[in-house]
């Protein structure tokens, strides 16, 4: 039996509700929507990280970023950590070790052509991608977004292209040449776009189609920043509201449209290749989208916050999953979903052994494609004991079942939320449910020290402030 094409498609900083199937009435998805029409959509999926580098190292490795200990963004030139307040940021490992055995490892020895196209944000030259697994590395390198969406990019391992041309179309272009010409061996092709990470740029003629349009609704005379009141409850003494309330800006859904659009000419080559029927494609985001600092083009409502924070915001995600003939069309799903579990779960796909002791933290997904509501675990976990450069403070939480409990760690405060209930998390509950409240911090805790976590120390010039 052949073994199926796997592409798995990375967005960066894109927000749970920034495509129409998932509730947006801004930006314009047709493509996805396509997408979740002919495959399974997921409510509850999450990135292991509030921030990209450490999803984007779970992802490749099936482990949790506490596991792995890439727990921030890479800050490359060391220009920015470690952050200080009232506590200084845990150190991380700045680099996705090689000793790691990468997804990518795993399906080249496994008979598949290994293909990394668009953002990498791993480590220097020596952690590139083709030193983890990758045959083939068209704009994988250190940076964490480009200069400019415009080319010249001047961005390692892609050459320019011509004066004016859009990143986004260029990756797919490199992505599209390699199926084209793919001698009929399975491939995996890690499609990692820079969009839609700051630079906000776009195209004009797609600006000015969605100036028209927030024109014709109204919103473009609403101040996005505004907050509604019904938000600012017990969180506002903690500084944790919905910044924004709508989705407004034109340059930003005039990328995701761009986005939406190349998706569509991936689709279509599949199709006019005949590989459609034999490529599974994996798509979600790195964190949540950019809702609450430099200029917060987003918005993550009803999710409180976003990149950054250890709110549902900073980590819920998109995931589309289409598989022909395996994955029910339209179907969707409600099981909570973690990055680590793409490892073991893209195995299974290719028909590869397990490797329990590489992806330890991760759960094959496969019985949720075919119908199952359960998969054989308690919780899922995040570790950022960092600060965000968008607000968010150095935390853990646990999610088990409906229930999410947050740490932070500044003031060693815990807040318990039903997520079933309270999406927006709004009411804390650890003073009601005190019992559950107890148990989940007790769990987090001995999850953290299995893993060896980093906590935050002290800052103490701050507290002598």
């Amino acid at each position: 039996m052949t073994k199926p094409n796997i592409i798995f498609i990375l967005i960066d900083d894109m927000g749970w509700r920034d495509i129409g199937c998932y509730g947006s009435d801004f930006y314009e998805t047709p493509n996805l929507d396509r997408l979740a029409a002919e495959g399974m959509t997921f409510s509850d999926a999450y990135a292991a990280c509030p921030v990209c580098s450490p999803t984007r190292a779970s992802i490749l490795t099936g482990k949790y970023p506490a596991t792995l200990g890439v727990t921030d963004w890479i800050d490359f030139w060391g220009e920015t950590h470690p952050c200080r307040g009232a506590l200084i940021d845990a150190p991380y490992i700045d680099h996705l070790p090689l000793e790691e055995t990468t997804i990518a490892k795993a399906l080249k020895s496994g008979g598949y052509h290994t293909w990394h196209v668009g953002k990498w944000h791993l480590g220097g030259e020596e952690y590139y991608p083709q030193h983890q697994g990758f045959d083939i590395n068209h704009g994988g390198c250190e940076w964490g977004c480009p200069e400019t969406y415009f080319s010249p990019y001047n961005i390692p391992e892609l050459e320019n292209g011509p004066t004016g041309e859009y990143l986004t179309d260029r990756l797919t272009d490199e992505a599209i040449q390699l199926i084209e010409n793919n001698d009929g061996q399975p491939f995996f092709l890690n499609l990692w776009y820079y969009t839609v990470h700051t630079p906000i740029e776009a195209k004009a003629e797609y600006i000015q189609k969605f100036e028209a349009k927030a024109k014709e609704m109204g919103i473009d005379q609403i101040d996005p920043f505004e907050v509604g009141e019904n938000f600012q409850t017990e969180h506002k003494q903690h500084l944790h509201v919905i910044r924004r309330k709508i989705q407004s800006n034109p340059i930003y859904a005039a990328m995701i449209y761009s986005l939406d659009e190349n998706i569509g000419r991936l689709l279509d080559t599949l199709e006019r290749t005949g590989q459609a029927q034999n490529t599974v494609i994996i798509f979600t985001s790195d964190n949540g989208g950019l809702a609450t600092a430099e200029g917060s083009p987003t918005c993550n409502a009803p999710l409180s916050e976003g990149k950054g924070w250890m709110y549902e915001g900073g980590t819920r995600e998109p995931l589309i999953i289409r598989w022909p003939g395996v994955v029910q069309p339209a179907s969707t799903c409600e099981v909570p979903v973690t990055s680590p579990d793409f490892y073991p779960t893209i195995l299974k796909i290719a028909d590869l052994p397990p490797s329990p002791a590489q992806h330890v933290d991760g759960v094959n997904l496969l019985p949720l494609f075919t119908g199952e509501k359960t998969l054989d675990r308690e919780a899922i976990y995040w570790h950022y004991p960092h600060y965000g450069n968008q607000g968010g403070t150095p935390g853990s939480s646990i999610r088990a079942g409906d229930y999410k409990l947050i740490h932070f760690f500044e003031d060693d405060r815990l807040e318990l939320y039903n997520l079933r209930d309270d999406l927006s998390e709004e009411h804390n509950l650890a003073d009601e449910f005190s019992d559950l409240t107890t148990k989940l911090s007790t769990q987090l805790v001995e999850w953290q020290e299995a893993v060896a976590a980093q906590i935050p120390k002290p800052n103490y010039e701050h507290k002598n402030k």
